[in-house]
């Protein structure tokens, strides 16, 4: 099967020095050869600028950073720990993290972040996968030796593995090279209109744990690309989060809908304690349109931007730029510079356009560490099939829709689940929705919809089916409401549990 990319439309980012190579895999040129040269180059250029700020607690300089770091790399070498190796980092947000992520990479071993929501099975599972020699944990100091600073890593190294679970199965480590994290930050660059001189004026919030690929490779590692200054918090909260932004002259933020819509309705937010944010972005769940005129009104000095990417492409596949935000908010936008993205059409009858999302491009991971046959089912000819149901519109417009595996299918007719939690999310006290299919006896699968009121609000079912009515076609339109007062249940990646959710909604017949 050839898989051709869709056209690029009017893809507005820029794209000077990408060429695509023999493989067809589209590359920027002149990239660091790896992520301690990029650090290096911060340090020097700076050295006394304050490169990261952990609420709460201390701050450190580039020079500090770079330092410490390197104290920390020699006591790992000094604990047995060679070029190769994997060290997992079992830490909160916080300074240390930083420290560890950065001395691990400069003793030359493989750094892998571990999600700190993991139950302990799960956690000994990823140490054990990736053969983890050594494991930076909460409460214990970090290695401190003679500094080592290893050089000569490759862009092809393997520099850390983040594991993904999806809402079964053991987790997956995806292997990100030098090259891969490299593009995905200067893919940052290209799509968010950050210049690449603002310097100390770059300060971003990082609320979203480092353990993942947008905290990390998204927000801190391009924070110290240009000498800004990453300022950690361990976890979310909405009073101290408006509070940081002031204090911290934050200017630049990311977060999930949920935390903007919470910080925009919180007694203790003001339109000028945010004016200084000149980048604010989201990702990861559906947005309703008004929440997104919201954040552009109260944060009126900034740049919105929505994000869509995956662990496996180590972060940024697509976004949608602050031009295109709020007449596009369904979209994830165009691909990324570096990226092309098609649509597999194949099983999806009659739905003509729709089908799986692929993604090619620089950071496409290298693989699942240790599973050969799950890297060659989900990296085919250098496309990553993503497991998602989408399509690209003329303009090269990118809508994603549903996981393949929560498509429902109602009497022949596909009903993709994110399209309908998208029109939703904007019905009156909805705060959380997570649509699922319920099994009927003549239609195979009938569209059932769990909602999460906003906090403070009730939400009338009535109500809800009448807005979704005006928004969708009528086999899309849920059959089955249930309203719980907990939120949806989620994996410790955050993602819905929606098999578990089915059942304790629907097993017994529903209200609509």
């Amino acid at each position: 099967m050839t898989i051709a990319p869709a056209p690029r439309g009017a893809n507005p980012f820029d794209d000077s020095g990408v060429r695509a190579g023999h493989d067809g895999v589209r590359r920027y040129q002149n990239l660091h050869e790896s992520l301690t040269e990029m650090l290096d180059e911060s340090v020097r250029a700076d050295p006394a600028a304050e490169a990261l700020v952990e609420v709460g607690g201390g701050r450190v300089s580039y020079a500090e950073l770079w330092d410490r770091a390197a104290r920390v790399s020699g006591g790992l070498r000094e604990s047995g720990i060679s070029p190769g190796d994997r060290v997992a980092i079992r830490l909160p947000n916080s300074i240390d993290w930083v420290l560890a992520f950065v001395g691990g990479l400069m003793a030359g071993a493989i750094v892998v972040p571990v999600n700190t929501r993991f139950t302990e099975p799960e956690t000994a599972y990823v140490i054990d996968d990736s053969g983890s020699s050594y494991v930076f944990e909460a409460g214990a100091a970090l290695p401190d030796g003679k500094p080592v600073v290893q050089v000569g890593a490759s862009r092809s190294d393997v520099a850390a593995i983040f594991y993904t679970s999806g809402t079964t199965g053991f987790p997956k480590g995806a292997m990100h090279t030098h090259e891969n994290i490299l593009a995905n930050v200067e893919t940052v660059y290209r799509v968010s209109d950050i210049p690449r001189d603002a310097g100390r004026e770059m300060r971003t919030l990082i609320v979203v744990p480092l353990f993942h690929v947008t905290g990390c490779h998204s927000q801190m590692l391009p924070a110290l690309r240009i000498g800004g200054a990453a300022v950690l918090d361990s976890a979310f909260d909405g009073r101290r989060m408006i509070e940081t932004l002031e204090r911290e002259r934050i200017t630049a933020c990311t977060a999930v809908p949920a935390i903007y819509y919470y910080i925009l309705n919180h007694p203790d937010f003001t339109p000028a304690k945010v004016a200084g944010v000149r980048w604010a972005s989201y990702g990861g769940a559906p947005i309703a349109p008004a929440l997104v005129h919201q954040i552009g009104d109260r944060f009126a000095g900034a740049r919105l931007a929505n994000g869509f990417g995956l662990t496996e492409c180590t972060s940024i596949a697509t976004l949608l730029p602050h031009e295109w935000a709020a007449d596009h908010a369904e979209s994830v936008g165009f691909a990324a510079p570096h990226a092309d993205v098609a649509i597999d059409e194949t099983s999806f009858g009659s739905d003509a356009g729709l089908g799986e999302v692929l993604i090619r491009g620089q950071s496409v991971c290298a693989g699942y560490w240790n599973k050969p046959d799950a890297t060659a089912q989900t990296f085919a000819d250098h496309w990553l099939h993503t497991g998602d149901v989408g399509r690209v519109d003329d303009s090269g417009l990118v809508y994603v829709l549903d996981r393949i595996k929560d498509m429902i299918n109602r009497g022949g007719e596909n009903v993709y689940c994110v399209e309908v939690e998208n029109a939703l999310i904007g019905a009156p006290g909805v705060g959380e929705v997570a649509v699922v299919g319920v099994a009927d006896s003549m239609m195979g699968e009938k569209v059932g919809a769990v909602i999460v009121p906003l906090p403070g609000a009730s939400v009338d079912p009535r109500v809800v089916l009448d807005y979704a009515r005006e928004r969708l076609a009528d086999f899309k339109v849920p059959q089955f409401i249930a309203v719980r007062t907990d939120p949806l249940p989620r994996n410790p990646n955050g993602k819905v549990l929606k098999a578990p959710l089915r059942k304790a909604a629907f097993d017994a017949p529903p209200q609509t």
